[in-house]
């Protein structure tokens, strides 16, 4: 049997192997502007969507009420989320590849691009309070919990690698973020019962936002953080 020999060329811990496969180098800075795009999209879907939808309310109603099954405002959540959800994963991937010798932070952006790529398909949708009350859930609305609970748990350890991945300030930052999260979060679930039986839920929205917003806040913070990490680049 013939055998053949491939040149390759020296290759050491300072070789940038993108360099070495003559591909171009991938825009990190780019990647991580994803991250702030993202939550300011999410943001802004909680802004302008609930207002297409006459009598919902922010306030006493979750977020997934939008997407729900005969929700008018589903046709507008579901492409925007998956817009949202491919920042999201670039956002994780820019990371990752920014992590280097890191290995928290290269943790945190393989978790959150995970998150991404898992939210590029619809989430199985409930069905609105009226027909749940009525006894008409279906498989859908037991998967859609979920999905929310492996949603949350990629969140909760993105943050939790990242707390170790920078110094003191940032650690401290993101074990209050979690905190935040789980407690606000054990508050609407206080209420899932009320949101199925149709029973007035008056700050339910309130709760679910402001743990998802403590959230999208992080992910702005995590990208700054890693753009002002040497080397990045741009």
């Amino acid at each position: 049997m013939a055998e053949y020999w491939v040149a390759i060329p020296p290759f050491d811990s300072h070789t940038n192997p993108e360099t070495v496969s003559g591909r171009p180098p991938v825009p990190v800075k780019s990647l991580l502007v994803c991250g702030i795009l993202a939550s300011l999209l999410y943001a802004g879907m909680n802004v302008f969507i609930p207002l297409q939808w006459e009598g919902y309310s922010s306030a006493s109603r979750v977020v997934s009420e939008l997407s729900a099954i005969g929700a008018p405002t589903r046709s507008l959540w579901v492409p925007l989320g998956f817009v949202w959800a491919v920042l999201m994963a670039a956002f994780g991937l820019g990371v990752w590849r920014s992590a280097e010798r890191n290995r928290p932070l290269r943790v945190v952006g393989a978790v959150l691009l995970a998150y991404g790529l898992v939210n590029l398909v619809p989430w199985p949708p409930m069905h609105q309070r009226e027909v749940l009350a009525a006894g008409g859930a279906t498989l859908t609305d037991t998967l859609h919990l979920v999905w929310s609970f492996v949603a949350v748990s990629f969140m909760i350890v993105a943050m939790a690698f990242g707390a170790a991945a920078f110094g003191k300030r940032f650690r401290l930052y993101s074990i209050t973020t979690i905190v935040i999260l789980m407690a606000l979060g054990v508050l609407t679930g206080h209420d899932a019962p009320r949101i199925q039986a149709n029973l007035p839920t008056p700050l339910v929205g309130v709760w679910e936002r402001i743990s998802i917003g403590v959230f999208l806040l992080w992910v702005v913070v995590l990208a700054v953080a890693v753009w002002r990490r040497p080397g990045v680049k741009a």
